[in-house]
């Protein structure tokens, strides 16, 4: 239960402080939808979607107005698609991804995801065909989103899969002439199975038939806390960002069980995620900053976020027995207008953003890079990335967009909560001959814990 103390801190912090439940996010499983006729098996896709998901969004606003806690988004994710379509002929399996985005036009959700592919130790072919059907299906839907998770700490990581991806990126840039597709694809080392977070949501063949998690932020409410402790020593800066993550994460339980009884179906997890957005007031690096970095991206930054993230854990832990998801800090260059204004400065650049991903939530999210940049480039960077997450036994990311016709000092935008994003310098050099190679990179040793 809530006492009145906690209701008047958690009112303060939604009308204030940029506190809101981030996006309730229902996960099907779409096993039983495979047939061996595509069009039957994209009838029986949108069919058990609109009706597993057919009150979620009406039950978010229910929630919002009833609670007074701003629900922003209300999304799907389903079994990764190659799973599915792999019982078929096709070899295009764009209208997997079509009846997918009728189905979240329908239900009225923001994004649906699980267009995905599970090739960390190789590929079958409804893989293959999945990920060379990606550039045409995210530009010929709306609310598609795509996932492709090519390494895992047990299998090493897949550098065929890698290099496949930086064409696949590049080639979804080009298609959608602005590069927006790419900013709907996200390509993983240890993609977990319940992240209710996009681009990378997809529902995780361990999961049940249908589940409610539902991911939190509050970057503002954590960044105000800390105003009040200037010069403190980080002791209690961590044990403010705890306490605040706890309130946070309470909340996040709250909508998830009264979501999971409305719709009668089971709560999955709370992610603790501090997912900030393009508004002033709800940006990471200004945590960073409240630390007293003069700009995020500068000497020291590495440390504070992992203070941040790793006091974030702990807090949330305590709130919920249902943690999970990705739970922790993110740092989507687009989406966050403190890391834009680092970026636009020069002080944030790409290696210190890699950096930064040894020790945070996911990884390099929502960045610009110019349009004239290699395939191979990004292969490269996505081999970097997952190599962090492999070695460090944590989830990787990279969201990249390498944006048509713009140079660096550009700028892309898209709206919305994906925001803008300056566009950042590569590091020089050739990486062809690198990815050319193939194969697999082994597990790191540490990996035989069995």
């Amino acid at each position: 239960m809530f006492n009145l103390t906690e209701i008047l801190q958690t009112n303060e912090m939604i009308d204030q402080q940029h506190l809101d439940i981030r996006t309730i996010t229902m996960g099907i499983s779409l096993l039983d939808c495979a047939h061996s006729d595509i069009s039957t098996a994209c009838r029986k896709i949108y069919d058990k979607i609109t009706r597993l998901a057919e009150n979620l969004v009406s039950t978010g606003y229910e929630i919002e107005h009833e609670f007074g806690i701003p629900i922003v988004n209300k999304r799907i994710s389903v079994t990764p698609i190659a799973l599915i379509a792999g019982s078929c002929g096709a070899e295009d399996y764009t209208p997997f991804a079509e009846a997918l985005d009728n189905a979240a036009r329908e239900m009225g959700v923001n994004f649906i995801g699980g267009f995905s592919a599970l090739v960390h130790k190789g590929f079958t072919d409804g893989d293959r065909r999945l990920i060379e059907s990606i550039p045409r299906a995210l530009c010929a839907t709306e609310r598609v989103c795509s996932s492709v998770n090519v390494a895992t700490t047990k299998a090493g990581i897949n550098m065929d899969a890698v290099g496949l991806m930086g064409q696949t990126i590049k080639s979804a840039a080009e298609m959608s002439g602005d590069g927006f597709a790419c900013a709907k694809l996200v390509v993983f080392a240890n993609a977990v199975e319940d992240n209710p977070f996009m681009a990378g949501a997809f529902h995780g063949a361990g999961e049940p038939e249908c589940v409610i998690n539902v991911g939190v932020s509050g970057p503002g409410v954590v960044a105000h806390a800390l105003r009040s402790i200037k010069g403190e020593p980080f002791d209690v800066v961590a044990e403010t960002i705890k306490k605040t993550a706890f309130r946070i994460t309470r909340m996040g339980q709250l909508v998830a069980q009264e979501a999971s009884r409305r719709l009668n179906v089971p709560f999955g997890i709370v992610d603790l995620s501090l997912a900030p957005t393009p508004a002033v007031g709800d940006s990471v690096a200004d945590i960073l900053e409240e630390m007293g970095l003069s700009c995020a991206g500068t000497h020291g930054t590495t440390a504070a976020l992992a203070l941040l993230n790793d006091a974030v854990k702990k807090g949330g832990i305590m709130a919920s027995s249902h943690v999970g998801g990705l739970s922790g800090a993110f740092i989507p260059v687009s989406e966050d207008a403190g890391m834009i204004a680092a970026a636009e400065s020069g002080v944030l650049t790409l290696s210190k953003l890699e950096a930064m991903t040894c020790v945070c939530s996911v990884g390099l999210d929502m960045i610009a890079v110019p349009g004239d940049v290699s395939a191979e480039t990004i292969s490269a960077i996505i081999a970097d990335e997952a190599a962090i997450g492999v070695v460090n036994n944590k989830t990787t990311a990279v969201r990249i967009i390498p944006a048509p016709g713009k140079s660096v000092g550009d700028r892309v935008d898209f709206g919305g909560l994906l925001g803008m994003a300056p566009v950042m310098p590569v590091t020089p050099g050739d990486s062809a001959g690198f990815i050319a190679r193939g194969g697999r990179i082994p597990a790191p040793l540490h990996s035989l814990r069995n």
